[in-house]
């Protein structure tokens, strides 16, 4: 058993008895540390009446859905890939501050009906008690359709849970923070399969950079470029600034920016203009 200092612990032993009282879990998995975290303490806990589901979709990007199946067979735990589609909703679609409410509220209406069908009892998530703080509609929907968030129930931090998940071994603990493509595209702009591309394939030419965070927010024809200031000169020196710019335009890019702050999060919350 690895050592962790005492308040923690007590976190880590009351996230054990959560589990333990709800008997039986459907984990929301996105391959995040946090519902990794999630599905590694209850997996241990439950065994056999815990499974993890992946939404499979245009919003998740490829090589995540490879990251869930590595993470799920590191932990033991079975794995089931759903397909859907919000580019199918239209509230989602027009993408204005309720996208991730009619997200979440279609992806916990998928997870309802496979728990039920499993005769499983209560269907959880990676939400953590930083995640409060900010503006996410997606945690009202969860609310409203019975999702639990144990994490936040034990009092985790972010910082709690990647030192717990160190301590578990789970291969992504310190992974940098992830969220689904549709947050690059600016509010007002519509979310396309087409835009949902562009913006994957850029990022993943960055990340093949050695980019430790990444955000490649859309708007429109723009490119706004996130990364952490530190590894700003990756870009900016030659030859990779002009392989950049020409990867980006090939992409349907004709404007490139780079973000001088850098990443942050909810950085996409910025609504389209026409200048």
């Amino acid at each position: 058993m690895f050592n962790l200092e005492p308040t923690l612990q007590g976190k880590y032993e009351a996230l054990q008895k959560i589990f333990g009282h709800m008997g039986s879990v459907v984990v929301a998995f996105s391959g995040g540390v946090d519902s990794t975290l999630v599905l590694k303490v209850g997996f241990d806990t439950l065994g056999d009446q815990v499974k993890a589901v992946t939404a499979v979709s245009p919003t998740f990007p490829a090589l995540e859905v490879e990251e869930v199946k590595r993470l799920s067979t590191a932990i033991g735990a079975p794995l089931q890939l759903v397909e859907t589609d919000q580019l199918q909703i239209e509230s989602f679609v027009k993408n204005d501050a309720t996208r991730c409410f009619h997200c979440k509220t279609d992806l916990y209406r998928l997870l309802s009906n496979l728990r039920d069908a499993v005769g499983f009892h209560t269907i959880v998530d990676g939400t953590n008690v930083n995640d409060l703080g900010e503006d996410r509609p997606g945690i009202t929907a969860a609310r409203q359709l019975g999702v639990r968030s144990p994490l936040v129930e034990a009092g985790l931090s972010k910082t709690d849970i990647r030192e717990l998940a160190k301590g578990l071994g789970l291969a992504n603990w310190n992974k940098p923070a992830a969220a689904c493509l549709s947050s690059r595209i600016a509010r007002g702009l519509p979310i396309t399969k087409a835009y949902l591309s562009r913006v994957e394939q850029a990022e993943a030419f960055l990340s093949a950079q050695g980019l430790a965070q990444v955000r490649v927010r859309l708007h429109g024809d723009l490119a706004r470029i996130e990364i952490d200031p530190t590894q700003m000169s990756i870009l900016t020196k030659e030859p990779e600034r002009s392989r950049l710019v020409e990867k980006f335009k090939k992409l349907g890019f004709q404007t490139v920016t780079l973000d001088l702050e850098g990443y942050r999060a909810g950085g996409g919350n910025l609504s389209s203009t026409n200048d």
